[in-house]
């Protein structure tokens, strides 16, 4: 199997994280000698933010809750220092959470071509927002207030939705439209379809 760059795309709420681990399973289950590299930035954010030590940690804690997007350098840290300690051209690359924006994109793009991975398949999951909202009240996490589903949902909109034309006229890549508002399994199983797995 060649490995496969693998970027989620969709509001939050719309299953990224839970797709990502399915689909981690699944490769890591049918090619056990390669390594998955799985980098969700949320996730990183949250556990930088629960060390509350330095002038950073405890900033990003107290604006995480907001729903505001993070700094891109500190995004751009995140995940580098992951794709740094863990990646190499032979290992399958699953993302969510970044890019976020054109910008990002393009500062990704440079870290593609230095790990050698020019092909990338984008799973957009499309799920409207008021399925998100119900979705992210549901699930209850601290950070999902009104205020900040409502701004997630706005840059996701106005930042976002623009990093998914970028890729649509990128070459070496194909995006992929899966019903997010579909059950975890049939979603599962659409994107298995969609990456020929």
């Amino acid at each position: 199997m060649a490995p496969r760059t693998v970027i989620f795309i969709g509001p939050q709420g719309s299953g990224k994280g839970t797709q990502i681990e399915r689909l981690r399973t699944l490769l890591t289950g049918r090619d056990p000698m390669r390594r998955v590299v799985d980098i969700q930035t949320g996730r990183r954010f949250r556990a930088l933010a629960a060390k509350m030590e330095t002038f950073a940690e405890r900033k990003v804690a107290a604006t995480l809750d907001t729903g505001v997007l993070q700094p891109d350098f500190l995004t751009h840290i995140l995940w580098g220092e992951a794709m740094l300690d863990q990646l190499d051209p032979l290992a399958h690359l699953l993302i969510d959470g970044f890019p976020r924006t054109v910008v990002q994109a393009h500062v990704l793009e440079d870290a593609l071509k230095f790990f050698e991975r020019p092909m990338i398949n984008v799973v957009n999951l499309e799920t409207p927002e008021s399925i998100v909202r119900a979705r992210m009240h549901d699930r209850a996490r601290a950070d999902d207030t009104d205020e900040s589903i409502e701004n997630r949902l706005r840059w996701y909109r106005e930042d976002t939705l623009p990093v998914l034309a970028y890729y649509r006229e990128r070459p070496q890549t194909v995006v992929h439209d899966i019903d997010g508002q579909q059950s975890v399994d049939v979603v599962h199983e659409e994107i298995v379809a969609a990456l020929g797995l």
